[in-house]
């Protein structure tokens, strides 16, 4: 994958001595592609202003499926719940709610209207609306689905692991589990027609084909020439098939799989996406581990396969998952961090959707709503991205070093003034610029330490920290000279705020606190009360401040209000490492972190709500101009924005359900809570006999689903002060549960 680093380094890998030290320090193994931290739990939104993205575009989470139905609409679904919509051909793309922040996996559609999405958790989702509403269905299982092909509105077939095989006969109204006769995981499905379809997969050393002719209900094992993985078919006819895999595996059968002859692929790369329009003209999409990601064309049904490379996408960008083509020359591929190549031309060009880097972002600095400085990896002269009008453009500066054996790692930046700022980096790099980065200019440090934090109370007065040998360095002099302070300490240093010249706070690992009165002269220990990493510190005046840390599963958040004699650990709604904070008064602060985490405070911390940032992306720096207004930034080039039109509300508990008296045997119970600031509402009901269910909100019919005993409304609408009345009775009848109101904000009911 790409040569950067996650949590601290993982740049360095070859040198023995530092891996050790790597080993400790490092807080989040980088994303795999085959593979994923667990982020399956809700996210509870408590404010009205959304964390929108600015890079990558449309978004920056992993894309895993994508289905178009025409040259214009398509639908593509990733991690965290994301679905991105088009009805333009993708001139542009619509994020819609999910209702969950599972995993999809895949996503078929019939026509512009009616689509479904499965992935983690069991999770299934359907909407017969191009996407406005998604609605959650039933399939009685939590195990992860892989591949999804609908052949109309009402039939289709799911799969996933353990050779699990599920059925719809009625638009995903009812599931019905099929027998696979295979316990290997399924990540394809190609169905032609209600009754025809393949599904493949695999395990170490063997590929799993299986065939039904008749909707599933006998599956069939296909002998194969293959023995790795398959991770996708397509099928355009009852017999005309291909089928895809690791190492660079193409099987293709023209007789309904009855058998199978390999193609030269010309590649030993996963193979993990295919689309044919028709028998001849197909698409093959991929990744390699390390390496880069992979299209193979062919127009003669697989006999030659040609590797189109006619794409620009900004460096960091390595593998492709899905693809869809409608017809010969239009179609579409997605990969990780919300990837988007589109071409109408069959391949002989893809145009990729705007982002300046796909790259780990690790510190920002703003000095007012519109200016400022992002930083992070790039091969071979690190990244560095300048704003001017609020992130709605970001601009790629130079830094004037070059290091092409495995690029450079900027770890932090602040910004004194709108054109006075200084970077920090690996192996003792400090950069000034005095003219908003138009030209940077590299200052001489003293160490080779790994540069983490950076901070200037003013254009001369500033502090830098590192994190192998507990390094402090000192100007007084816009970094002319820089002097090493002694520290008292070999511990890695990660954070470092001053109040003024002279009164500063310093943060590192094993719950280290250090704090200055003097400019750093001498340093004190102050008592943490936590061994946890600590990772970011943000003072409001001399006596208030915040420290963030945490370690495996537990987030650190630490306050004073008197300079630091007493810290005061503070409970919050989170478990992921926090990794930055920014207060803008000694109320109003944010911290971020681990899997997206956004945690907001109105009230000094005293109460931590969370804020929904759309994404599972680490998130390690942030920058606020104002109680209203911030930016961070993250992993895979993420940039999130948000600015708020008005406070943050209090934070104030999940919204309330008070249910009437029951009328029937049927009892009903609902809580509401915001996905991606959206209202949306979770049922449950107990006493119903009838197979299926009608879902009432306020007297309106809003679905029809299976007697599960669980449904989420996903509503659609934001703000406050508004009620919800919800009833369910069972399908075609009066026989119907009392009625719970939900209310999102205001009075009290």
């Amino acid at each position: 994958m790409r040569k950067q680093t996650t949590g601290t380094i993982v740049k360095h890998l070859l040198r023995g001595a530092f891996l050790l030290v790597l080993l400790f320090l490092v807080i989040h193994i980088m994303p795999h592609v085959l593979g994923q931290r667990d982020i399956s739990k809700k996210r509870l939104v408590d404010t009205e202003a959304p964390w929108v993205w600015q890079n990558p575009l449309p978004q920056g989470n992993d894309l895993r499926g994508a289905s178009f139905v025409d040259a214009n609409t398509g639908t593509v679904v990733g991690y965290y719940g994301t679905i991105v919509r088009t009805t333009d051909g993708g001139n542009s793309w619509t994020i819609q709610t999910s209702g969950t922040t599972q995993n999809l996996w895949a996503v078929s559609f019939t026509d512009v209207n009616n689509g479904t999405a499965v992935g983690e958790g069991g999770t299934i989702l359907r909407t017969t609306d191009g996407g406005g509403f998604w609605v959650s269905q039933a399939s009685g299982t939590t195990v992860q689905f892989r591949g999804v092909s609908f052949t109309d509105e009402n039939n289709g077939t799911t799969v996933g692991e353990g050779g699990t095989i599920l059925r719809t006969t009625d638009g995903g109204n009812t599931w019905v589990p099929l027998s696979s006769g295979t316990a290997n995981t399924l990540f394809g499905v190609s169905f032609t027609d209600a009754n025809n379809g393949t599904a493949v997969g695999g395990t170490i050393g063997q590929s799993e084909i299986l065939r039904t002719t008749d909707g599933g209900q006998h599956w069939v094992s296909q002998p194969n020439p293959g023995t790795q993985f398959l991770f996708d078919v397509s099928f355009t006819d009852a017999n005309t098939g291909t089928a895809v895999g690791d190492q660079g595996t193409i099987l293709r059968t023209t007789d309904g799989g009855n058998t199978w002859i390999g193609q030269t692929s010309g590649t030993t790369k996963t193979l993990y996406g295919v689309s044919f329009a028709d028998a001849n003209s197909g698409t093959i999409c991929g990744f390699e581990l390390g390496g880069t990601g992979i299209i193979l064309r062919t127009t003669d049904g697989g006999n030659n396969w040609v590797e189109q490379t006619s794409y620009s996408l900004p460096q960091g960008a390595s593998a492709f998952f899905a693809v869809s083509f409608t017809d010969a020359n239009t179609g579409t591929v997605v990969g990780d961090a919300g990837i988007i190549l589109q071409t109408t031309n069959g391949g002989g060009q893809w145009n990729s959707q705007p982002s300046v880097t796909f790259n780990y972002l690790y510190g920002v600095s703003f000095t007012d709503a519109n200016t400022g400085t992002a930083v992070g990896y790039e091969n071979p002269d690190g990244m560095i991205l300048r704003t001017t009008d609020g992130g709605s453009t970001w601009i790629r500066q130079s830094s004037g070093l070059i290091n092409t054996f495995s690029g450079i790692n900027f770890y932090g930046v602040h910004f004194n003034s709108a054109n006075t700022g200084t970077i920090v980096g690996e192996e003792g790099i400090i950069l000034r610029t005095t003219d908003g980065g138009n030209e940077w200019v590299q200052q001489t440090s003293g160490t080779t330490d790994y540069l983490y934090g950076v901070h200037f109370t003013d254009e001369n007065n500033g502090t830098v920290v590192g994190f192998l040998n507990g390094t402090i360095l000192r100007t007084t002099d816009g970094g002319n000279h820089w002097v090493q302070q002694t520290s008292g300490t070999t511990d890695g240093l990660f954070g470092v705020y001053f109040t003024d010249a002279n009164n500063g706070t310093v943060v590192g690992n094993s719950g280290l606190i250090l704090r200055t009165t003097d400019g750093g002269q001498n340093w004190i220990p102050q008592s943490s009360g936590t061994t946890n990493q600590l990772r970011a510190v943000s003072f409001t005046d001399t006596n208030t401040g915040t420290v963030v840390g945490g370690d495996f599963g537990v987030s650190t958040i630490l306050r004073t209000s008197d300079g630091g004699q007493t810290w005061v650990s503070q409970q919050n709604p989170g478990s992921d490492v926090l990794l930055g904070v920014s207060f803008t008064d000694a109320s109003n602060g944010t911290a971020v972190g681990q899997a997206g985490t956004i945690l907001r405070t109105t009230d000094g911390g005293q109460n931590w709500v969370r804020q929904e940032s759309a994404t599972n992306r680490d998130l390690y720096g942030l920058s606020f101009t104002d109680t209203n207004t911030g930016t961070a930034v993250g992993g895979y080039g993420a940039i999130l924005r948000t600015i708020e039109s008005e406070p943050t509300p209090t934070p104030t508990p999940t919204p309330t359900a008070t249910p009437t008296v029951t009328p029937g045997g049927i009892t009903l119970s609902a809580s509401g809570h915001r996905v991606r600031g959206m209202h949306t509402v979770d049922l449950s009901w107990t006493g119903a006999t009838s197979a299926n269910i009608d879902i009432f909100r306020d007297g309106s019919l809003v679905a029809t689903v299976s007697n599960s005993g669980t449904y989420t409304d996903s509503i659609g609408v934001r703000g406050g002060n508004i009620r919800y009345r919800y009833k369910v009775c069972e399908a075609g009848t009066q026989t119907c549960s009392n009625e719970v109101t939900v209310r999102f904000g205001g009075p009290p009911l």
